[in-house]
Parts: structure tokens; C-alpha cells; sequence
């Protein structure tokens, strides 16, 4: 499984209905409204690069309103729970 990040910069108007567009596509899991230089924060989870590729160049930039993308490709994951295990290391129940 891979996974991308994707800040999204959007015509500030139609923020809502961009995020709504880019969450019904097929690869995304879940899209955020943030603050800062961008707009949205897409989530990609796929099963290969060409994947991604088909995602995010294929569709999500051709969603009405996405003014750019970047992407990000994670390397690993480090969820809760590994970070809770890691920190337990070496302590006494």
C-alpha cells in the first residue's frame, strides 16, 4: 500500500465543493480543510506509483477549482499505537 499526501491550493470560493469532489474519488480516504499556504490536505492510498499517478494527475487535478498540488509519497508509518510501544520499551506493568 502506498500512501500520499497531497496539499491542494484552491479558489478559496469553492473550497467545500472542491474537497467534496476530490473525497469521492477513487483512491482518496479522506481530504482535510486546513489553514496556512494551502487550502486542502488529501489523502491517497493505493497500490502502486501508477496508481498514484492516475489519482492525483489524472483526476484530482483536473477537479474544478484545485489551483495546484503537491504530493508526498510516505516512506513509513508510525501510527499510535507503534509510537505507545515504543515509549512502553523497558518499563515495568
Amino acid at each position: 500500500m502506498i500512501t500520499a499526501i497531497v496539499f491542494v491550493k484552491a479558489d478559496v470560493a469553492r473550497i467545500p465543493e472542491v474537497a467534496e469532489q476530490i473525497a469521492d474519488l477513487d483512491g482518496v480516504s479522506e481530504v482535510y480543510s486546513v489553514t496556512g499556504h494551502i487550502d486542502l490536505i488529501a489523502m491517497v492510498r493505493v497500490r502502486t506509483h501508477d496508481d498514484v499517478a492516475s489519482v492525483v494527475a489524472d483526476r484530482l487535478n483536473k477537479v474544478p477549482g484545485v489551483q495546484s498540488t503537491e504530493t508526498h509519497i510516505a516512506f513509513r508509518t508510525y501510527s499510535q499505537h507503534d509510537l505507545e510501544a515504543a515509549f512502553s520499551l523497558g518499563t515495568q506493568a
